[in-house]
């Protein structure tokens, strides 16, 4: 049959083919159809004959037409016939279909829908065929009946989509329905739909099959609904994020319901998925657009949604596009900023931290998507390297004043500023950890930041550099030209960057025998470099190379351990013959120093201070170091016993024209030979096995040290001021050269009486006749420092406060202090005594101590030996403190005072120092704190470290200190010490940072803190501001301060008196710390500070409002409940804040700072109240709901309590400025002198102390404005609580009145008003403004 249609269609003549086909069962053409089909012959021409037959004009054409595509559909899915065949067929069919009346294609279509809801797609290549019908079906005019009533093709076609979308599909057609929707012609609304439905469908695919999902709905999207898209894969890949933290928390999950996704399958999907996007948008710019607007939009809402590891790895893969890239990272860089800072607000408020317990931590995400980044995510890498270097140049550490940079590797980032460089410098080295293909790229712009940046701090990044380097040296080997050519540049860098840079690479030099060659090369040209800079350079990097290159038979030294990774010990045991050939190198280095010793005195210096380090580290050089110094001081050193003083003062310095500068600094030369001696004897003495000659080679220098500083201290305790011509009568000004010249030679002569008093201590082994000698040379040095400061007090300089420079190391410090305070033992005592009966010198250790400290808390080295070793620093400051405190809690500076004469007491001396060292050890030791703590506690010395509990231990050396400062507020009027009051208030809000805020220590010391404000009468102002500053920091974290601010309020109202001078207020006194001399300004002015940091908390969680109303989430139950615990919290602070208002404008406040802080207070009031009336307009717009009752009440209270106190408290300030004016006025008359330059300050004072006023008024009219919105919205009549004042009508002139009531000849003057005097200079904004605003309201 199938033959002779064939024939007949190739007929020209069409009636003899319909017979036949109308002689054809219903049956019959489909089998016949599906037979030729499975046969592979002529199948296309076998339907085109069909067609041909059934021509669309008549009824049984269409019918047998209908017949055929219903049968083909089937069997083109039904997967038997070969994809050329089925291709073919539908080919065909596609053509035929837009010949097909409009019910036909609706009866078609409807059937596609069947099929598709029946799940019964295999393949989905009969979808091409329906949307050619759904195509041809929008262009039918035909009405199509449809249920009862009929509708045109359009509207027929939109019903089908609405059933499709509605209905179940089979999980696996869902990529095949997308792509046909792209064919399809549709409205936005229907985009909208279809798009929410795949969205919905991804959760019931396989993995594997959503990226080529997500491709088709990106091309879906050219179409419309691209936020629907982005939206719906962000949040997709957000979730299956999150599901996988959950699983990997909770390994072991009782719940398998769901499938655990492989992370690594997980990852792959992820980055291909971005990688479609990203293609998407490098063909249409404006996904990329709206992928950054909504999130924008979305971080305003919930940032934990907007930004998570998926959107911020796609954002930085498409920022590689230059178009988008500084978009992208301005958004990410102040989302950072931004997040760093809530967190910040968070952690400083318990009040908030109640309300929105949980807040997102960006840091944590970016490092995230780092490695993530690890699964094959190239695309993201070079995103993350800019994002990065952006973050650490754009919140790079500042210069500060002096010209030195802030440093910002000490202590804990607290700024967010410093968090987000903190954070770039972490993707840089992760991304490096990660990524091997983009090391060297990141090295490279690491150096060149490293040179460029000279001017600028570049710390951050050598501190990159140098973790860069442990992570990965060989990295480094292979990147080593790179580094070869920026050592060419060594010699134009400042100094501290070239000792930050060759430190950061000294792992290198171990590996790589080209660098270190390079290396020595231009530290040799370096060294004769005109520049100074150059020079001292080339001394830093040799003394880092003798420092880090063993001689073989070194002593190992534990404190010189380095950290370097396996690959460089490896390089070091294969190389044996280095630590030989090290020998040669290294005396070569020191041949190339001796030279050093003839330059400038920082050059000198800088070995100096640097030998000892070489010496600890590589002990073969001992001999070579050793005979250079002796050479060095033989140079100043007169042997002659009797010849006083013993050293040449005048060779140290040098005359430049009529300039003097000093050319040795002989105190460091000796100090350097001191510690290097004392080194020398304690560990080469320990080993005997050196060879016989050496060793009496050795022992002649250590001889000829021995004697030399034995004749330097015996002639320097005999020498008098006058030998080394300085005494009372010499000259020290800095202006003359003699003044110079004294003041070089009396720093030489105090640093020599230092370093032989370390040395005579050290070696005394506890003789009186050495301690004799030490307290000598300690009167020497004490003559010549009254001297210095009774000179430099004259001249006004500030440097009369401070000491001079300490020559003291920091381990001897601790080892004196110990020794004079600590030390019991029974054989020692009487050679101590010496030293004790000195209160000078006792007083002189501890300011040596607390200089020291200071010197480690600004910079975070000390000078001398094991200065920049933090572990020995450590381990001093622990020592100190022992000893400072145990001196500080045993003799009350009350017992201490009456014997003293002039200066600190040694008491107060060793609080101040304790003070620095528990803020040192907050900023620089704060993950030791625990075993910090637990040496101070003598009595618990074996606890396990686990076992410290921080709290606790805090909490018994706050008690100690809390017995002090009840000891100081309880005594007479006489012994109270200000001074030391402070300090005390300053050691307890130090210490109460290591209490747990939840733990019941904590709560004790504030209740403590409270009960002295309550108690004690205190007038000195310094002290109250410390005392209430504490009680404010331990509150917040406890709760909020509100209702101890509105306590304070009424104290200060009783202390000042009202402003209307009739009202008698009821003395009431919470706060005994409240009186007349502190209320104003002290407490007010820390009260209103208190309340605008209220005010600023409040209007941060109504920004958390407005964002929580606008966002319609899905769980609106939760987001209602979160948004009603909110708006109470905000109207119960703010409720209780005007309270506190309420009392301060009633008060009779000084004119001044009080008055400014508190107008401007108000107005801040006024703008938040503004705020939240906006919130509840917006969330009456979008609900129905009406206003809460909590709120009435808070607009009552303001309307009854604040606005017309406010009015008043205005008239008030203007009164007492009218009284100055007036009184200035007064005071010129009758002298009659020029004193317009008086008059006019006090006019611009009164000018500038009223400017706040408008402000307030502006302020109070906006919430009265938008009060009466809120009341149409929500029918409630809010205006009824707020009353118009008077106050705010124009204010009538006097003088001008009676003029003009004396032009017109009237008597009748009663309507004047009361306040009549008002300053010429504030007529303009008081007559004018005020008149158009009453116009307005009539």
């Amino acid at each position: 049959m199938a033959q002779r249609i064939l024939q007949l269609a190739a007929e020209e003549s069409t009636e003899r083919l319909q017979e036949a086909l109308q002689g054809l069962a219903e049956g019959e053409l489909g089998d016949m159809v599906t037979r030729q089909a499975l046969r592979g012959r002529e199948t296309a021409a076998l339907l085109k004959g069909i067609f041909k037959g059934s021509p669309c004009s008549q009824q049984s054409g269409v019918l047998r037409r209908l017949q055929v595509y219903k049968h083909c559909v089937p069997l083109v899915e039904s997967g038997d016939l070969h994809v050329g065949k089925v291709s073919e067929i539908i080919g065909l069919l596609m053509l035929e279909a837009r010949q097909l009346p409009g019910h036909a294609l609706a009866e078609l279509a409807t059937l596609f829908v069947e099929v598709i809801k029946g799940g019964s797609l295999s393949n989905g290549k009969s979808l091409e065929l329906f949307s050619t019908v759904l195509t041809a079906l929008c262009n039918s005019k035909e009405s199509l009946a449809y249920g009862k009533g009929e509708l045109n093709g359009e509207e027929f076609k939109k019903q089908l989509i609405n059933t499709l979308c509605s209905s179940k599909w089979d999980p696996q057609s869902v990529i095949h329905l997308a792509n046909m929707f792209r064919d399809i012609p549709l409205s936005g609304e229907e985009v909208q739909f279809v798009v929410e439905k795949v969205l919905r469908m991804f959760s019931k695919l396989d993995l594997q099959e959503i990226p080529p999902l997500v491709y088709q709905l990106l091309l879906l999207s050219a179409k419309g609904s691209k936020k629907t898209v982005l939206e719906g894969i962000i949040s997709f890949f957000n979730q299956l994020d999150k599901r996988q933290k959950e699983e990997q928390r909770v390994p072991q999950s009782a719940d398998l319901e769901v499938a655990t996704v492989p992370l690594d399958q997980l990852r792959h999907v992820e980055g291909t998925v971005i990688l479609h996007v990203v293609s998407a948008i490098n063909l249409d710019q404006d996904i990329g657009e709206e992928l950054i607007k909504l999130l924008k939009t979305e971080q305003q809402k919930d940032p934990g949604k907007a930004l998570c590891p998926f959107s911020v790895a796609l954002l930085l893969s498409i920022a590689v596009k230059h178009r988008l890239q500084e978009q992208i990272f301005d958004f990410l860089k102040t989302s950072i900023t931004r997040s760093c800072k809530d967190l910040q607000f968070l952690q400083a408020s318990k009040f908030l931290q109640d309300l929105c317990p949980q807040q997102y931590d960006i840091t944590a995400v970016i490092l995230e998507v780092v490695k993530n980044s690890a699964f094959g995510w190239d695309h993201v890498t070079q995103g993350l390297v800019d994002l990065g270097f952006s973050l650490m140049e754009s919140y790079e550490p500042k210069k500060s004043f002096g010209g030195k940079a802030a440093e910002t590797n000490l202590g804990l980032s607290k700024m967010p500023a410093q968090q987000a460089c903190k954070l770039g410098a972490n993707i840089l080295l992760e991304t490096f950890k990660v990524h091997e293909p983009i090391r060297s790229d990141i090295l490279e712009q690491v150096l060149n930041r490293v040179l460029t940046k000279a001017a600028s701090p570049v710390s951050h990044f050598i501190d990159l550099l140098s973790n860069i380097v442990v992570s990965a040296p060989l990295v480094l080997q292979n990147s080593s030209s790179r580094v070869t050519e920026t050592f060419d540049n060594l010699s134009f860098l400042p100094i501290d960057t070239v000792q930050g840079l060759l430190r950061a690479v000294q792992p290198l030099l171990k590996v790589s025998m080209s660098v270190r060659d390079s290396l020595i090369l231009v530290l040799q040209k370096a060294i004769f470099s005109r520049q100074l800079d150059a020079r001292k350079a080339a001394v830093a990097g040799f003394l880092l190379l003798l420092r880090n290159f063993k001689i073989l038979g070194s002593l190992s030294s534990s404190q010189c351990s380095q950290a370097i990774g396996a690959t460089q010990v490896q390089a070091d045991v294969h190389a044996c013959y280095n630590s030989a050939a090290n020998e040669a190198f290294c005396l070569e280095i020191l041949g190339s120093l001796r030279r050093c010793l003839s330059q400038q005195a920082d050059v000198r210096l800088m070995l100096y201070e640097g030998f000892y380090d070489v010496l600890r580290r590589n002990s073969q050089l001992a001999s070579s170091i050793m005979e250079t110094l002796l050479s060095q001081i033989k140079q100043y050193y007169l042997p002659q016993p009797d010849l006083l003083p013993p050293l040449k003062l005048e060779g140290c310095i040098m005359a430049q024209g009529d300039q003097i500068f000093l050319q040795e600094p002989l105190a460091h030369l000796l100090c350097c030979i001191q510690h290097c001696l004392a080194w020398y004897k304690s560990t080469v003495h320990l080993c005997k096995g050196a060879e016989d000659e050496e060793e009496e080679e050795d022992v002649g220098f250590e001889q000829n040290f021995e004697e030399m500083l034995e004749s330097v201290t015996r002639r320097m305790i005999k020498s008098e001021l006058e030998d080394f011509e300085l005494d009372k009568s010499a000259d020290f000004s800095l202006s003359s050269g003699v003044g110079v010249k004294n003041n070089i030679y009396a720093i030489q002569v105090m640093g020599i009486c230092e370093v032989l008093i370390e040395y005579n201590f050290n070696i005394g082994n506890f003789s009186k006749n050495k301690f004799e000698d030490v307290l000598g040379l300690f009167t020497c040095y004490n003559k010549l420092s009254e001297i210095l400061k009774e000179k430099a007090g004259k001249n006004k300089s500030t440097l009369g406060n401070k000491i001079a420079r300490s020559f003291l190391s920091m381990g001897f410090v601790s080892t004196l202090l110990t020794a004079l305070f600590r030390d019991n033992a029974q054989s020692h005592e009487e050679s101590l005594a010496v030293l004790r009966s000195s209160t000078e010198f006792l007083r002189y250790a501890v300011s040596v101590a607390l200089q020291k400290v200071q010197q480690l808390e600004e910079t975070g080295q000390t000078d001398g030996p094991d200065g920049q070793n933090p572990e020995k620093m450590f381990q001093n400051l622990c020592k100190i403190t022992r000893v400072l405190l145990w001196r500080y809690t045993s003799i009350p500076t009350a017992v201490e005072e009456s014997g003293k004469k002039k200066g600190k007491s040694i008491s107060l001396l060793c609080l101040e120092g304790l003070l620095r060292i528990f803020n040192t050890m907050q900023q620089l030791y704060a993950a030791r704190i625990p075993q910090f703590l637990q040496a101070l506690d003598i009595t618990d010395g074996d606890a396990e470290e686990a076992d410290i509990n921080v709290t606790e231990k805090a909490a018994f050396q706050i008690r100690q200190f809390q017995r002090s400062l009840v000891n100081q507020l309880s005594s007479a009027e006489d012994d109270f010490n200000s001074k030391e009051t402070q300090l005390l208030i300053t050691v307890l809000s130090t210490l109460s940072k290591l209490l747990d805020p939840a733990s019941q220590q904590f709560l004790q010391f504030l209740t403590w803190t409270v009960k002295i404000c309550k108690e004690n009468a205190l007038e000195d102002l310094s002290c109250c501001k410390g005392l209430l500053t504490l009680l404010f920091s331990l509150h917040v974290l406890y709760k909020s301060p509100v209702s101890l601010l509105r306590e304070l309020a009424q104290d200060i109202h009783a202390c000042l008196g009202d402003i209307d001078q009739d009202v008698e207020i009821e003395s009431r006194s919470h706060f005994a710390i409240v009186n007349v001399k502190t209320a104003a300004p002290t407490v007010c002015l820390l009260v209103l500070a208190q309340a605008d940091k209220v005010l600023e908390e409040v209007d941060w969680l109504i920004k958390r409002l407005t964002i929580l109303g606008s966002d319609t989430a899905e769980d609106s139950t939760q987001a209602s409940n979160q948004t009603q615990a909110l708006e109470k919290g905000v109207i119960l602070q703010l409720g209780t804040l005007l309270t506190v208002f309420h009392e301060l404008v009633q008060t009779a406040l000084p004119a001044g700072s009080c008055v400014d802080s508190l107008l401007r207070s108000l107005s801040k009031t006024y703008a938040i109240l503004t705020s939240l009336i906006k919130h509840y307009i917006q969330a009456c717009r979008s609900t129905s709901n009406t206003i809460p009752g909590r709120l009435e009440k808070l607009v009552k209270l303001s309307g009854s309590h604040l606005t017309p106190q406010c009015y008043s408290f205005i008239t008030y300030v203007q009164n007492i400025h009218s009284e100055s004016l007036s009184f200035a006025e007064e005071k010129k008359k009758k002298k009659k002198e020029d004193e317009t330059a008086a008059i006019s300050t006090v006019m611009a004072k009164v000018l500038r102390e009223t400017k706040p006023i408008p402000n307030l008024i502006f302020a109070i009219e906006q919430y009265e404005k938008f009060l009466i919105h809120l009341s149409k919205k929500s029918k409630v009549n809010l205006m009824q609580y707020m009353k118009l004042s008077t106050s705010r009508d124009f204010r009538i002139n006097a003088s001008l009145l009676d003029s003009v009531l004396q032009e017109q000849n009237t008597e009748d003057a009663e309507n004047e008003p009361d306040n009549n005097q008002s300053s010429t200079a504030e007529q303009p904004d008081e007559n004018q403004e005020p008149q158009k605003k009453r116009r307005r309201k009539k």
